[in-house]
């Protein structure tokens, strides 16, 4: 019985981001228009306060000049005089029109053509109400409007804003009508500059989409979709977004390039362990099969069990190395220990000359030891190995030559030779494993290398944190090894 497995709950949007918009075309259009209409409306209100506060000023003069004459009348010209106060003063205004006037005693308004009306009960509160310091001050006056006045607690002089008012309210209709015809010229005219701005952003979008409809899964891939050239350009932020996916899809088209070799590389790997591991195996196989059929033969009995060791130490060979390189593959640390390569050196050539007395063996050390820090027994085989590899694969009479300095902190060992040298084939894989030597460089018909001895020293010092290299040409081959110090 199968259960398929929950399905991943995506979280609900809050309620506010549901209204904002989806796509970013029309985010940054939203943007604008709400900039734009933003502008609008700070500008026309700040037009509208200075137009009010510039005809409020022209007002305040006027009312400043009607004040004056009010307190200095020169006689009066009004068709209308007021009443005689208790002390029997008679009062005068100067008739301009919409003009409030009140007066102890006498309370009115002049109207167009100088006719003067008489103020109603409500408008001489509201007249009387105002603070008697001289100044001009707003106030609403009933069943009139609305009014500059001044008053010094004896007169009051009032004159009416419906023309600044109309004047302001025609400004403020104007630039609301200008605000919105600008909020839909920029949204239309957004709408298509940021269409075409986002042009590279869909190219993008489109060629990653493109990438993802593309079997990658195994085999020899490669991604030769790239996002179009001229969205890439830097000195933009969407061209920087176009040429990081351009490097991007670089970066994995190589990683699956080297995915595809590291695949071939193990099936090649297996084959030719595969093979390596079937000829003793079958070697073995026959000395026993003819063992078995002559069992009374003591000397081919003898004989057969020495090609079967023999044989089974090439095997046991092989696999050891074969484990110490998937040892190393998987990253398992080596030991970590002082090694001082003086010594070893001395010993590894020591050993070459016994195994080797047809080559001629020459070591170049430093009077000072020369120490690093990694597994003393591991680059023992390096060592070995190259050295084992000029015996294998040079005449006898070769001179090899083994050397070692300090350089920048760490060591370098150089082991060369004067024998033939490298093929220009070989030369580029001459690491990799299962490589063998040409024939012109084979010294004898089956030296027994099963082709595993240069990547050995490869994996080790790289294991070491070092770096191994080889220059060769007829007459001279020359591997060199660079280890960090301790």
């Amino acid at each position: 019985m199968s259960s398929n497995p929950p399905s991943e709950v995506v979280p609900a949007r809050p309620w506010w981001r549901r209204l904002l918009p989806g796509t970013l075309t029309n985010r940054l259009v939203a943007v604008v228009i709400v900039l734009v209409a933003v502008v609008g409306i700070l500008v026309a209100g700040a037009t509208a306060v200075a137009m009010r506060s510039y005809l409020t000023d022209q007002r305040d003069g006027v009312l400043a000049q009607a004040f004056t004459r009010e307190q200095n009348p020169p006689g009066f010209v009004g068709e209308q005089p007021c009443p005689l106060d208790a002390s029997g003063t008679r009062f005068t205004v100067v008739q301009s029109s919409g003009q409030l006037t009140v007066r102890p005693g006498c309370a009115f308004r002049s109207t167009a053509g100088g006719r003067i009306t008489e103020l109603g009960t409500g408008a001489v509160a509201d007249l009387d109400a105002l603070p008697a310091d001289g100044r001009p001050h707003s106030v609403h006056v009933d069943g009139l409007g609305t009014y500059r006045a001044m008053s010094d607690g004896d007169t009051v002089v009032a004159v009416q804003l419906h023309d600044v008012q109309q004047a302001v309210r025609n400004l403020v209709l104007w630039e609301l009508a200008l605000t919105v015809t600008g909020v839909l010229l920029a949204a239309l005219a957004g709408s298509e500059l940021v269409r075409r701005t986002l042009t590279p952003l869909r190219a993008v979008a489109d060629t990653a989409h493109e990438v993802t409809a593309q079997p990658l899964e195994s085999g020899e891939t490669s991604i030769e979709t790239r996002v179009p050239e001229r969205f890439t350009d830097p000195g933009t932020e969407v061209g920087q977004v176009g040429s990081a996916l351009n490097t991007l899809l670089d970066h994995v088209d190589r990683a699956l390039a080297a995915r595809h070799r590291s695949e071939q590389q193990v099936r090649q790997f297996v084959a030719d362990a595969s093979h390596e591991l079937r000829t003793p195996l079958s070697t073995i196989h026959g000395y026993a099969e003819l063992s078995r059929r002559t069992p009374d033969d003591a000397g081919q009995l003898s004989a057969s069990m020495a090609k079967v060791e023999t044989e089974a130490d090439r095997m046991s060979s092989l696999v050891a190395d074969m484990l110490l390189l998937a040892r190393l593959d998987s990253g398992r640390p080596l030991e970590r220990a002082e090694v001082d390569v003086t010594r070893l050196l001395l010993e590894a050539v020591a050993d070459a000359r016994v195994v080797g007395p047809d080559h001629r063996w020459q070591l170049d050390l430093p009077d000072e030891p020369l120490v690093v820090t990694g597994d003393e027994q591991r680059l023992h085989q390096v060592v070995t190995n190259l050295l084992n590899n000029a015996r294998n694969h040079t005449p006898a009479g070769t001179i090899v030559s083994v050397g070692a300095a300090a350089a920048g902190g760490g060591v370098r060992i150089t082991v060369g030779d004067d024998g033939p040298g490298l093929s220009a084939d070989l030369l580029p894989h001459a690491f990799e494993r299962f490589t063998r030597g040409d024939q012109s460089r084979t010294r004898a018909a089956a030296s027994g290398g099963a082709g595993l001895g240069l990547s050995l020293v490869d994996a080790i010092v790289a294991a070491h944190g070092g770096t191994v290299s080889v220059e060769s040409e007829p007459g001279s081959t020359v591997f060199t090894i660079t280890l960090p110090g301790r």
